[in-house]
């Protein structure tokens, strides 16, 4: 997390080429102070039947406590079934909750439905049961970005309960995450740290989460301090005692001579989080200590380490965890340094690539949260100051890089313009593709991130030496290809994806996602016109 937000590159989506388009009407007004972005808004409304929605596949391990949420949006009431669920699984028909607990690996074809008055929608979910989890990238809300150290049990709560009521639990919405600050004392029997004052009962907030349909996260590190001065997950001292006038400062951003690992990682599991942010400068050894202390405590918790992770241990990344921070944190400004939006197009993808090998099924690069919405990134309260067409470009980054994909703002502030951010099932689905593949930049030249701007200031819009048109592809599980046209400089551009690039041929039908409208057959390739720091998101399919 690194205590003071930093940066991750703001890159803008398209939305000027397709203003004179027609565009949904949005369900509520926006929030008063908040400038109106309905006209920009390119989702449209879902439809009155059902469809299911979230990911097509999902793991567990053998013996542990199985919940997962079956999600479609469609008119309420609406009935969920399954048919094909293992031994020892349940299906809530009014929830949709899968809940229970399998002894033996396997995997399982269930085909799952939903059916409300206005219709039905049925399609296959497959469940494995063995040692790979979060087969899909983790998607939710975390803490930090809006709330920093002003975190409490009460904001998590009403954060949860604006992720059912805006209705973003329908889209595979899932983690509710705890960041920094939460951490009182080791005063537990077997020195697990324990919950400071801000948070009086973690069992029932973890509870209350589960019974929403929604998983629930909590930060540590291995440090004896925390980047927020809380205590972490070591100490030099037998009972890990911590004083904030000694201990709560950066000399104590080390790991102690006694580690808690195995303590605290059983007591997650008691309380009932689902996931685990791990934050350091990160090492094997440290990380390797948690991973093996997570195995062991009974419960399936998503392993997520922050951050900067080094690029040459990337396999051993994505052996000992879920999912790794390429960089540093990402702040709401394009081209302001060090990493971040920069980091999304010039090393995770859109440079060198060298991160796309160790993405798949259970391992995800993570160039950290969202930052759409109302968001503080230490400083006060504020709307976001990406534009729109950055926010279209974060959105869709961040879905073709099968990055995790956590929502940073305040969620009782949503409005109408993030809700369509966050809403689109097509957008998502390019996230959470079963197939797992990062996408990788195919033509363009590589991205060089501009000069910092001075503090607090917008970057001077420059051209990307070499060009400013990127297009960067993600082959999918049904054969098709997603597809981002980016236009990373300061002036409207002209950008081409050529089936040569792709390594297709033929006829190839290709698809706004943004819009979920058609666009038609083409025959080697198709041009956009993409706004400054914009995008195009496309599916391109084999024509029928």
């Amino acid at each position: 997390m690194a205590y003071t937000k930093r940066l991750c590159v703001a890159l803008g989506a398209g939305l000027a080429l397709w203003a004179q388009l027609p565009q949904s009407a949005p369900a509520q007004p926006a929030p008063a102070g908040n400038p109106d972005l309905t006209k920009f808004i390119l989702t449209p409304a879902a439809a009155p039947a059902p469809r299911l929605t979230g990911p097509k596949i999902y793991g567990q391990r053998p013996g542990n406590p199985f919940l997962f949420t079956l999600t479609a949006t469609g008119d309420r009431p609406m009935t969920f079934s399954a048919d094909g669920l293992p031994d020892g699984l349940t299906l809530d028909a009014a929830t949709g909750q899968i809940t229970g607990t399998v002894a033996k690996a396997g995997t399982f074809a269930v085909k799952v439905a939903a059916k409300n008055a206005a219709g039905n929608a049925a399609r296959d979910l497959k469940i494995v049961i063995g040692e790979q989890i979060a087969l899909t990238p983790p998607m939710g809300w975390n803490s930090w970005n809006s709330w920093a150290g002003n975190v409490d049990q009460g904001k998590v709560e009403r954060s949860a309960k604006v992720m059912v009521s805006s209705g973003l639990i329908n889209h595979g919405w899932t983690y509710i995450n705890i960041d920094d600050t939460w951490q009182g004392t080791r005063s537990g029997p077997d020195h697990a740290l324990l919950a400071n004052q801000k948070f009086p009962d973690m069992k029932k907030l973890c509870d209350d989460l589960h019974k929403m349909g929604l998983k629930a996260g909590i930060y540590s590190t291995p440090w004896i301090t925390s980047y927020a001065s809380y205590p972490g997950g070591s100490s030099d001292s037998a009972d890990g005692a911590w004083d904030k006038a000694t201990l709560g400062n950066d000399r104590a951003h080390h790991v102690g001579s006694v580690h808690f690992a195995a303590a605290d990682a059983r007591q997650y599991a008691a309380w009932g989080f689902d996931y685990l942010k791990y934050d350091w400068n990160i090492d094997v050894a440290n990380c390797q200590e948690m991973s093996d202390a997570l195995r062991k405590s009974g419960r399936d918790i998503v392993y997520s380490l922050s951050n900067s992770a080094p690029v040459n241990r990337g396999a051993d990344w994505a052996r000992l965890s879920q999912a790794w921070r390429t960089s540093g944190d990402i702040v709401d400004l394009w081209g302001k340094a060090p990493s971040g939006w920069q980091h999304g197009f010039a090393e995770t993808g859109f440079g060198e690539d060298r991160w796309a090998q160790f993405a798949g099924p259970g391992h995800w690069n993570d160039p950290d949260m969202l930052v759409v919405g109302t968001v503080s990134l230490s400083q006060a309260m504020h709307r976001t100051r990406l534009t729109p067409d950055e926010q279209f470009t974060h959105i869709s980054l961040w879905s073709l890089l099968s990055a995790p994909l956590l929502i940073g703002c305040d969620m009782e502030k949503l409005d109408p313009f993030t809700l369509s951010l966050l809403e689109n099932d097509e957008v998502l689905d390019i996230n959470q593709d079963s197939l797992g593949k990062q996408a990788t930049r195919v033509s363009g030249p590589a991205f060089v991130p501009p000069a910092a701007p001075g503090r607090g200031a917008a970057a001077t819009p420059v051209d990307n030496p070499g060009g400013n048109a990127l297009v960067y592809a993600k082959p999918l599980d049904d054969g098709s290809i997603a597809v981002g046209l980016f236009n990373v400089g300061p002036r409207e551009e002209k950008v081409t994806a050529t089936w040569k690039a792709l390594n297709v041929d033929g006829k190839r039908l290709v698809r706004d996602v943004w819009r979920q409208k058609d666009l038609g057959t083409f025959e080697t390739e198709y041009s956009a016109t993409v706004p400054s720091h914009g995008v195009v998101l496309l599916k391109v399919k084999a024509s029928p």
